[in-house]
């Protein structure tokens, strides 16, 4: 298995960023939010992840970029969670909400919640359809 977060990873299309914020579902574990939304895009990969952290709780550039290279290493690193238990394709959004940084382990403890949270979601949503 490789943890590596390719360019056919990013979620870099603004279509699919648009449609992610107008009809995506959200699972949440403070400071994390993830939206998420099931496509069919061109990628081979099951998922396309973006990042992002509020201008408004964190004004230098550099605090941002931190937290969202923290983040990106958190998800490298756990993505296998998710590869295993879902085969659908999906695009996923991760906003840090909080207003103070974080320590990357309680980081990236609550980056494996969030995504147990949504294979649980996605799971029951499955089952009832």
């Amino acid at each position: 298995m490789k943890f590596t977060f390719r360019k056919e990873e990013k979620l870099k299309s603004k279509k699919l960023i648009e449609k992610l914020f107008l009809e995506g579902n959200h699972v949440k574990s403070f400071p994390l939010r993830m939206i998420y939304v099931k496509v069919e895009h061109e990628s081979a990969q099951l998922f396309q992840v973006g990042v992002s952290v509020s201008k408004r709780n964190f004004k230098k550039a550099v605090d941002r970029n931190r937290i969202k290279r923290l983040m990106r290493e958190a998800y490298r690193l756990n993505k296998h969670i998710l590869e295993k238990e879902i085969s659908e394709k999906y695009v996923c959004m991760f906003i840090y909400t909080g207003r103070d940084e974080w320590k990357y382990a309680e980081l990236e403890a609550k980056m494996v919640k969030v995504m147990h949270k949504f294979i649980e979601k996605t799971n029951e949503d499955k089952s009832a359809s």
